[in-house]
C-alpha cells in the first residue's frame, strides 16, 4: 500500500527543506505539513499541485500512481533536449559496463562538451 506522507517526507528531507520550509513554500503551517506527513489529513488538489510543482513532480508521482521521478526540461534548448535524450537511451540500452567508452558514449561526451564549454 502506498504510503502518501512518507513520499512528501522523502521529498522534503530529500530537498533539505524543513516542514516549515515547505509550509511556507504551499501556503500551510509546519503543523498542518506534519500532518500530512503522518497521513492524519490529505491536501486539498490546489496543495498537491503546489506541492508536485515545489519539487518538480508529476501529481501521479506525488501520489503514487506513477513510480518513476519526472526531469523537467523546462528552460532548455531543443538541442539540449535532444542530448538529455541521447543519453537516457544510452544508459538504458546499456546493461552493463564495459572498458572503457564505447564510440556511441565518445559521441555524447563530445556533445555534452561542445554544447556547454560554449555557453558557460
Amino acid at each position: 500500500m502506498f504510503d502518501f506522507g512518507l513520499r512528501i517526507r522523502e521529498l522534503r528531507e530529500s530537498h533539505k527543506f524543513s516542514q516549515e520550509e515547505l509550509g511556507r513554500k504551499v501556503g500551510r503551517s509546519k503543523s498542518v505539513i506534519s500532518s500530512y506527513e503522518n497521513n492524519l489529513k490529505i491536501p486539498p488538489l490546489e496543495i498537491l499541485t503546489n506541492i508536485a510543482v515545489v519539487f518538480n513532480v508529476s501529481l501521479d508521482y506525488l501520489v503514487g500512481i506513477d513510480k518513476e521521478e519526472m526531469v523537467s526540461v523546462k528552460g532548455i534548448t531543443e538541442k539540449q533536449k535532444k542530448i538529455i535524450n541521447i543519453i537516457l537511451l544510452e544508459f538504458k540500452e546499456k546493461s552493463s559496463l564495459t572498458n572503457g567508452l564505447s564510440e556511441r558514449q565518445q559521441e555524447i561526451l563530445t556533445l555534452l562538451m561542445n554544447e556547454f564549454s560554449t555557453r558557460y
